[in-house]
């Protein structure tokens, strides 16, 4: 006869959400336009509004949120000289886990003379959750891209705080064949605490990263040179051909604000749902 913990375990596995989206898109005649797309589970992307030259999508998690066991797969191809802006309908929450971590796997790949912006709204972080991310991007050595990620530990506006948890993400970035950055920042058990840390985040809630390629120390003074001052802290350098900007503030709305400051200064334009 099988156990109790073993029947609920079951019962919670049976209950995962599964989601994935294989993309690739292509130019003709100088106007980006959709190749093969394939959806599976609880992810969707859509295609609000026409373009004259590029193309934007929109994805979508039917399933509501992300919890603890959940798998959710991205792939992202874009072939020469396209031009792709991704992004979210509304922010991604994370619940509690009381089992296994929650697995996102990104993976982008950007052809010569092609441009991809990947701009999700935030993810949330709910109290004792467990997330593990990878992110895999691989560039041509003409390709150009724009990746930026907000992750809010706790729904500040509501009061909320993550005290507990765990949060894995592994980025690995390789252009024209060779690995040119590679990170993991691994939080977990009392991540408030850790938090709080002069070190840390003295005390901040949401930590962001805009990553941009080409970048160079050109681009990373006239970023400092026409900005205002920051809600929070802002952090900006360039090395390997690319810059990158770290931004870290006590909440979602003032960190949200520096980031779009930062993206304004280097020409590019927001999706309307980071607008609204």
């Amino acid at each position: 006869m099988r156990s109790d913990a073993s029947a609920t375990s079951s019962v919670f596995e049976a209950n995962r959400a599964r989601g994935a989206v294989r993309l690739d898109v292509h130019a003709r005649d100088g106007v980006t336009r959709r190749g093969a797309l394939h959806e599976s589970g609880s992810l969707r992307v859509r295609f609000p509004s026409p373009e004259d030259e590029g193309l934007s999508g929109v994805f979508v998690n039917t399933a509501g949120g992300v919890a603890g066991g959940d798998r959710f797969d991205i792939e992202i191809s874009a072939a020469d000289s396209s031009r792709l802006t991704l992004t979210t309908a509304a922010a991604e929450k994370v619940y509690r886990a009381p089992g296994p971590a929650a697995q996102l796997g990104i993976a982008l790949k950007v052809a010569a003379g092609a441009h991809l912006a990947w701009l999700p709204q935030e993810t949330i972080l709910f109290d004792r959750a467990r997330v593990h991310r990878r992110f895999d991007i691989a560039l041509d050595e003409n390709a150009s891209l724009l990746l930026c990620e907000i992750v809010v530990f706790g729904r500040t506006a509501m009061g909320e705080r993550m005290e507990q948890g765990e949060f894995v993400d592994r980025w690995r970035l390789s252009r024209g064949g060779k690995l040119v950055f590679a990170e993991t920042v691994r939080l977990d058990g009392h991540i408030g605490a850790k938090l709080a840390r002069s070190a840390v985040a003295r005390g901040g809630a949401a930590i962001g990263t805009a990553l941009i390629v080409p970048g160079d120390e050109a681009l990373v003074e006239r970023i400092r040179e026409a900005s205002e001052p920051f809600s929070g802290e802002v952090g900006i350098s360039a090395w390997n051909g690319f810059a990158m900007a770290r931004f870290c503030a006590q909440d979602a709305a003032r960190l949200r604000a520096d980031m779009m400051a930062v993206l304004a200064r280097t020409g590019v334009a927001l999706p309307r749902l980071w607008l609204n």
